[in-house]
C-alpha cells in the first residue's frame, strides 16, 4: 500500500471517531489557517527547508542540519488539543 493511501485510510478511520462539534472547530480553524495567507508563506513541496533549532520531546535542542549529516528527517507538527 502506499504511503498515499494509507494516509487516507488513517483519515477515514479518524473521521469516524471524532465527535462532529470538534470536527466542525478543527474544519473551521483550518479554513481561518488558510485564509490568512499563511500557505504563502511556507515551505512547498520539493523546497529546501531553512535550518532551524528546536526543541524534542525531551527538551532537548535539535538542529535540522545536524539531523541532516545522520540522513533523512521527517517533521510531524501537532498543534495539541482541540
Amino acid at each position: 500500500m502506499k504511503l498515499q493511501e494509507k494516509l487516507d485510510a488513517y483519515k477515514k478511520g479518524f473521521l469516524k471517531k471524532v465527535p462532529e462539534d470538534a470536527l466542525s472547530v478543527m474544519k473551521r480553524a483550518t479554513e481561518d489557517l488558510r485564509n490568512s495567507g499563511i500557505m504563502d508563506q511556507t515551505v512547498k513541496v520539493g523546497q529546501k527547508a531553512p535550518d532551524f533549532e528546536l526543541k524534542d520531546v525531551d527538551g532537548k535542542d535539535v538542529v535540522l542540519s545536524e539531523l541532516l549529516k545522520k540522513g533523512t528527517v521527517v517533521l510531524g507538527f501537532y498543534r495539541g488539543r482541540w
